[in-house]
């Protein structure tokens, strides 16, 4: 492609509205558009981009035995009021109707009409196991899509679901997926983590995520390098040991004055003790009521446990009069002695302590010598807390560590969630009939394109990985006005093209220094420079844009010489 035929509309400077690396990068370096907020336009090379993801993916989907099929974007509110999600799915779902008064939504997944073909197509053992899955749209009404395609309402997502007889079908299945997920975040030039995850609202027993490892990741994960362990830091599991906590005499509970101390830090240093001697009480609401969480001063509460344990659709933090008015005391000074009314959840290391403090709901005062069982007794206790990194390995003892990443993909053991309800059966070999058993299995194809970006930048743009780059190659003439200059760069780009070799070639009158930014800008992989040293000492500069030399290569012989390059690299991806 010769640039003065390609749209690429880069900008000079970056939209207000772009808050992260990839955001800013693929708007100014003309990879998408926005029309609105969370809704974007994919530009040449942006597809271009898309085209090579959505390849490698349906290779690694058709290597694993899937079957690939396209289902309706649009989808009656009767299926899903089958499964039962259509009241609880929220307010992400898109709804609309039609001119009959029909309702429908625009997919935000596809579990249900998937299981809606396949129960009415699939009756016996012998059509199973059976792998079918697609590339297309999903629609989602994010309270605040931000991040680019970090977090969009319409956004591009492959979804495969496995069809199983039973539990061990969808085992093999579930290793399948994970495996080619492996192999194609490998591909695309990813540094990666699969994770156990928690499965939310698409149900199951069993769920891992792939995080792509980056600096603003919306999630965060923990993992160990000696063994395999790997949680999102939601459902990582805290290990609380009796042996760790130190035998005291319990003390006569008594009241302190703590005047103007809320905070943990201020009453610790008040009082002069650790903050691991401190009981942190938090009043939430969950679906509309008031519930206490009670945690050690030095933890974090991780509200995902919490609702996960109570089971609720909404938890928040009460409103500060309502606290006050309940407590008598406003936040801060709350405690779970004589706190009437309330349910009491308490973490795993709460009942443990002794001689604690805690709020004496009373404003300016704390309790010392407080101890659970003997002042309070919990309604329940249970792991409420966040993971930290140094804390030890649930599988080895070795020192977790901690990082953020982006998911880019997720994988599910459905089980029976949606073939029972939606009637979804086969008949085995006896003539008995079973629900099938389901797996479901996403991956983000635009968000993994940001993703890449997120990893692959520096300070003057993006490096694609070269299996996913719009164009492997890029020629630069220093001069195009210098005939012999731009006849040899054209032809080196006619041979290029002869191989198969995916090049630009920038034929525009502009300084060869704008060329070179626009280049590194957009991330062309590698760069070939046709100048005065080219006629004279019949050479070319090649560069690779992930490093920072420059090599001079023969000018005889180097699309061939090229070509073995591209290929070597490539070998990376494999």
């Amino acid at each position: 492609m010769r640039t003065s035929e390609l749209w690429v509309p880069t900008l000079r400077e970056t939209p207000a509205e772009a808050e992260v690396v990839s955001h800013k990068l693929l708007l100014r370096a003309g990879f998408i558009r926005k029309t609105v907020a969370g809704i974007y336009t994919y530009l040449p090379l942006g597809r271009r981009v898309l085209a090579k993801l959505e390849q490698i993916i349906r290779e690694e989907m058709d290597r694993a035995g899937g079957q690939e099929l396209v289902l309706p974007i649009v989808q009656p509110a009767e299926i899903w009021q089958e499964s039962g999600r259509w009241e609880v799915y929220g307010e992400e779902m898109f709804r609309l109707q039609d001119r009959h008064g029909r309702h429908f939504c625009l997919g935000p997944t596809h579990e249900e009409i998937i299981t809606f073909i396949v129960r009415n197509e699939v009756n016996s053992y012998k059509q199973l196991p059976l792998l079918l899955y697609q590339i297309q749209n999903k629609y989602r009404d994010e309270r605040r899509p931000r991040f680019g395609l970090l977090r969009a309402r319409e956004f591009i997502m492959k979804d495969l679901y496995s069809f199983d007889r039973d539990q061990k079908g969808l085992k093999e299945s579930y290793q399948k997926m994970y495996q080619a997920y492996s192999r194609i975040f490998g591909r695309c030039g990813l540094k990666f983590r699969a994770v156990q995850a928690d499965s939310g609202a698409i149900g199951g027993d069993y769920s891992h995520e792939f995080m792509a490892l980056a600096a603003v990741g919306e999630a965060v994960i923990v993992y160990c390098r000696q063994c395999d362990y790997a949680a999102n830091i939601e459902i990582a599991a805290a290990n609380t040991v009796e042996h760790d906590f130190v035998a005291e005499t319990m003390l006569p509970i008594k009241e302190v004055s703590t005047p103007e101390q809320k905070t943990v830090a201020e009453v610790c240093a008040f009082l002069g003790v650790r903050p691991d001697k401190l009981i942190k009480t938090m009043l939430y609401e969950a679906d509309g009521q008031l519930i206490a969480a009670l945690i050690r001063g030095d933890r974090e509460l991780n509200e995902f446990k919490l609702q996960k344990q109570l089971g609720c659709r909404e938890l928040y933090l009460a409103d500060q009069d309502k606290v006050k008015m309940i407590t008598g005391a406003p936040a801060g000074y709350i405690g779970p002695v004589g706190l009437k009314g309330i349910p009491l959840y308490a973490d795993l290391e709460v009942p443990y302590l002794v001689n604690a403090i805690a709020g004496a709901n009373r404003e300016g005062y704390h309790l010392q010598n407080v101890n659970p069982g003997r002042d309070f007794i919990p309604d329940a206790v249970f792991d409420l807390r966040q993971v930290e990194a140094g804390e030890p390995c649930p599988h080895c003892g070795s020192p977790l560590e901690k990082a953020e990443g982006i998911e880019v993909g997720q994988i599910f053991q459905l089980g029976t969630k949606y073939s029972e309800p939606l009637g979804a059966t086969y008949t085995d070999e006896q003539g008995q009939e079973r629900p099938i058993v389901m797996g479901c299995y996403d991956i983000g194809v635009s968000r993994t394109m940001a993703a890449a970006v997120e990893q692959c930048h520096d300070e003057r743009g993006i490096i694609w990985p070269l299996s996913i780059a719009p164009y492997q190659v890029v020629i630069n003439p220093s001069s195009i006005r210098e005939h012999e200059q731009y006849r040899t760069a054209e032809t080196l780009y006619h041979e290029l093209l002869n191989l198969g070799v995916e090049v630009v070639f920038d034929d525009r009158d502009e300084r060869a220094g704008m060329k070179f930014v626009e280049a590194d800008l957009i991330g062309y992989p590698l760069r070939l420079t046709v100048g005065k040293r080219t006629l004279v000492q019949g050479t070319v500069d090649v560069k690779w844009r992930h490093e920072q030399q420059e090599t001079t290569l023969p000018r005889e012989g180097l699309a061939e010489r090229i070509k073995e390059m591209l290929t070597m690299e490539m070998e990376k991806y494999r």
